[in-house]
C-alpha cells in the first residue's frame, strides 16, 4: 500500500509535465507513457501472470486491455488516468480492508504470550498459556491481561472487560469470582485458579470465531462470486463485438471510434465496486459487532438476522439474571435446616442456578460421603441417595411421575418440591429478578420490527406468565422438557404464511438443541454453557439482552449498506454502458463510472464498522 501511495503522485506529475509539453511529441509521449508504466506495471504484470495461468478474467486484465488499447488509438493521457484513478481505487479498497480486518483481528490482542504459573514455593515461572492445566494456579499483575478462565483465590481488582464485552465500566473481581480470560487486571494482584484448559478458554473460543467468521458467506456475497466468474467474459466478449462488428455493417463506421466505445465499454462493466464493497460491507458489519461484544460465527448469520421477525427466549439466564435466591422454605414435619440439607446434598454435583441457591441458603459444608447414585432428570429434577435414603427434588410433574402428591406453592415463584422415600417433605420456593435493561431490549426490538415475541421456558406456568407479562411478550410456553422447546421451535418454523427468520436466544446446555435449530441462535457468553456457545450463530459476550436489539440494528444496517452498494454500481454502470455503446461517454466518464463508483460503495461500505453510542444503563451499543 505505501508503494502505491508514491506512485500515484509521482504518475500524476509526470503525466502533468507531459501535457505540458504537447508542443514537443516525442518528450510528451516519453513522459505519459513512463506515467502509465509507472501507475500501472503491477496492474499489467498481475495480468500477464493471470493469462498464464489460465485466470484470464479478472480486474487486472480489463484495465490491461482497456488501456494499452487506449495507448494503441492514441489517447495516451486517458490511459494514464485510467490507471491512476483504477490504482486510486485499489487504495481506498486496501485501506478499507485493513481497517476492517483489524476491527476483527483486534481480537488477537486478547492473547497474552506468557502466563506467570505459581509454583507451590511461591515463585512464579512465565509459561505458554497453553502449557498451564486446569488446578494449576497463576499470578496476575496490574497491567497484565487474563490468559486463562478460573476463580480468583485470593486479591481485589478492578478488570477491564472492553474487549469482551464491549462495557466501558471495568467490573470488580474479588475472592470466589469466575474471571474470562482477554479481561484486563486493572488495579490489585490476583491469584487465579484455572478451571478450563487454554483450548476451552474464552480467549481460545472468541480467536476460533474470529478466524472462521468471514469463511460462511452471505447469500449476497456468493451471489457476486458467481455472478463475476460468468459476467466478465461476458463482459470481454461484447466487447469485441462492439469494438469489430458495427464498422463491418454501417457505413461509414470508423474501426477507431468504435474501439473507443469498446474500450470505454470494458473500463465501465469491471466489476470492481460489487466484488469488494459488498463482502466489505459483511466484513465491517462482523468487525463493528465485535467491537461492541457481539460475536458473529458468520455474514449469513448476519444476513438472517437482517430478516427475522420472531424472537423466541429461554426465560433463566437470558431474560432474567438466572441468580436465585431461596425466598420461602415450607417442611412437613421436620425442621426446615433438615429439609435444606437433604435438598442441598442432593443437588451436590447439579450446576443448575437453582442448585446453587439451595447450596447457599443451607449455608454449611457439604459431605460428599454422604451422596450416593445421583441422576439429574433434565426439566425435571434430580434423584439421589442421601444417608441411604431416596431423596426426589424437582417440579410437581417429577412428584407426580413418582405418584407423590404434594401441596401446590401458592407463590407464583420457582418451586423445588422435597421427598424422602416416597413421602412429601414440603418445598423450596426461589426467587429470580428480570434482567435490568430486559424490558427495552424487547420494546427496541419491536421498534426494529419484530412481529412477535415468544418465551419458552422449563418452569411453571405461573412464573412463566409472571415474567411474560412484566417484559411485554406476545406468547409463553411453560412446563417445558427440553425437547418440547425444540418441537415449539419447529411448530413455529412450519408454521403457514411464515416469511422472516425464527431467532432463539439461550445459554443453557438444554438450549443447545434448539439454538442450533432456530434460524439465527443467539448465546449469552459470559455466563452460557459451552454447549450453547457451540451450537450458537452469534455469541453475546456480556449476557446482555440489549446486545440482541443491537445485532439486529447491525445487521440491518450491513445488508442496507449491500443492497445500496449493489443498486448504485449497477445503476451507474448501467447508464454509462449505454452511454459508451451510443458514443457519448469518454474514458473520463468510463473511469468514474468503475472507479468512483467504487470507491464511493467502499466508503459506503465502511459505515458499517461504525460502533454507536452505548447505553448508559447497560453498556449495550445503541444503534
Amino acid at each position: 500500500m505505501n508503494k502505491r501511495i508514491l506512485r500515484i503522485p509521482l504518475a500524476l506529475l509526470l503525466l502533468l509535465a507531459g501535457l505540458l509539453l504537447r508542443s514537443h511529441e516525442v518528450p510528451s509521449i516519453t513522459l505519459i507513457i513512463l506515467a502509465y508504466l509507472i501507475a500501472g506495471a503491477d496492474v499489467l504484470y498481475t495480468a500477464v501472470r493471470g493469462v498464464l495461468a489460465g485466470q484470464v478474467f479478472d480486474e487486472n486484465f480489463l484495465m490491461s486491455l482497456a488501456t494499452v488499447g487506449a495507448i494503441i488509438i492514441g489517447e495516451h493521457a486517458e490511459a494514464v488516468a485510467v490507471m491512476v484513478f483504477f490504482q486510486t481505487g485499489e487504495l481506498f479498497e486496501h485501506y478499507a480492508l485493513d481497517k476492517s480486518r483489524r476491527a476483527i483481528v483486534s481480537a488477537m490482542d486478547l492473547l497474552p504470550e506468557r502466563a506467570n504459573l505459581l509454583k507451590d514455593d511461591g515463585q512464579t515461572q512465565e509459561v505458554a498459556p497453553e502449557d498451564i492445566k486446569v488446578g494449576d494456579r497463576i499470578l496476575v499483575r496490574p497491567g497484565e491481561r487474563l490468559p486463562l478462565d478460573g476463580v480468583v483465590l485470593s486479591g481485589v481488582s478492578q478488570l477491564d472487560t472492553a474487549a469482551l464485552t464491549g462495557e466501558a465500566l471495568p467490573r470488580e473481581a474479588r475472592t470466589g469470582d469466575e474471571v474470562l480470560s482477554g479481561c484486563v487486571n486493572i488495579t490489585g494482584v490476583l491469584t487465579i485458579k484455572v478451571t478450563k484448559p487454554f483450548e476451552q478458554s474464552t480467549v481460545s473460543r472468541i480467536l476460533e470465531m474470529v478466524e472462521t467468521a468471514t469463511d460462511k458467506k452471505s447469500r449476497q456475497e456468493s451471489f457476486i462470486t458467481r455472478f463475476s466468474a460468468i459476467y466478465t467474459p461476458a463482459v470481454v466478449i461484447l466487447a469485441l463485438l462492439l469494438a469489430f462488428v458495427p464498422p463491418l455493417f454501417i457505413p461509414g463506421a470508423q474501426l477507431a471510434d468504435w474501439v473507443y466505445r469498446a474500450l470505454n465499454f470494458l473500463v465501465v462493466s469491471c466489476p470492481c465496486a460489487l466484488v469488494i464493497s459488498i463482502p466489505l460491507a459483511f466484513f465491517g458489519g462482523i468487525g463493528g459487532a465485535s467491537r461492541a461484544g457481539i460475536l458473529t460465527k458468520g455474514s449469513n448469520y448476519l444476513e438472517a438476522l437482517a430478516k427475522a421477525d420472531t424472537f423466541v427466549f429461554d426465560k433463566t439466564g437470558t431474560l432474567t439474571r438466572g441468580r436465585f435466591t431461596v425466598s420461602q422454605v415450607t417442611a412437613k414435619g421436620i425442621p426446615e435446616t433438615e429439609l435444606l440439607r437433604l435438598a442441598a446434598h442432593a443437588e451436590t454435583h447439579s450446576l443448575h442456578p437453582i442448585a446453587d441457591a439451595i447450596k447457599k441458603a443451607y449455608g454449611q459444608p457439604l459431605n460428599p460421603a454422604a451422596v450416593g447414585e445421583v441422576q439429574e432428570m433434565p426439566g425435571g429434577g434430580v434423584y439421589a441417595l442421601v444417608d441411604g435414603q431416596t431423596v426426589l427434588l424437582g417440579n410437581a410433574r417429577l412428584m407426580a411421575q413418582h405418584g407423590i402428591k404434594l401441596e401446590d406453592a401458592k407463590d407464583m415463584l420457582t418451586t423445588s418440591h422435597v421427598a424422602l422415600n416416597g413421602s412429601y417433605l414440603g418445598y423450596i420456593q426461589v426467587a429470580d429478578t428480570t434482567k435490568p435493561c430486559a424490558q427495552e431490549a424487547l420494546s427496541r426490538l419491536r421498534a426494529q420490527g419484530i412481529r412477535k415475541l415468544v418465551m419458552l421456558t422449563g418452569d411453571n406456568e405461573q412464573t412463566g406468565t409472571k415474567v411474560a407479562r412484566e417484559l411485554g411478550i406476545d406468547v409463553v410456553h411453560a412446563g417445558l422438557l427440553p425437547q418440547d422447546k425444540v418441537q415449539k421451535v419447529e411448530d413455529m418454523l412450519e408454521a403457514p404464511g411464515r416469511k422472516g427468520s425464527l431467532v432463539f436466544a439461550g445459554d443453557g446446555v438444554n438450549d443447545a438443541p434448539v439454538l442450533a435449530r432456530a434460524d439465527v441462535g443467539f448465546a449469552m457468553g459470559a455466563m452460557g454453557s459451552d454447549a450453547a456457545i457451540e451450537a450458537a450463530d452469534i455469541v453475546i459476550m456480556n449476557d446482555d439482552p440489549c446486545k440482541m436489539a443491537s445485532a439486529l440494528a447491525i445487521a440491518k444496517k450491513t445488508v442496507r449498506i449491500a443492497k445500496q452498494n449493489a443498486v448504485f454500481a449497477i445503476g451507474v454502470k448501467a447508464g454509462v454502458l449505454i452511454l459508451s455503446t451510443l458514443g457519448l461517454s469518454t474514458l473520463w466518464m468510463a473511469v468514474f463510472a468503475d472507479v468512483g463508483v467504487a470507491v464511493l460503495a467502499i466508503l459506503n461500505a465502511m459505515r458499517a464498522l461504525r460502533v454507536p453510542p452505548y447505553c448508559q444503563t447497560c453498556a449495550a451499543p445503541r444503534v
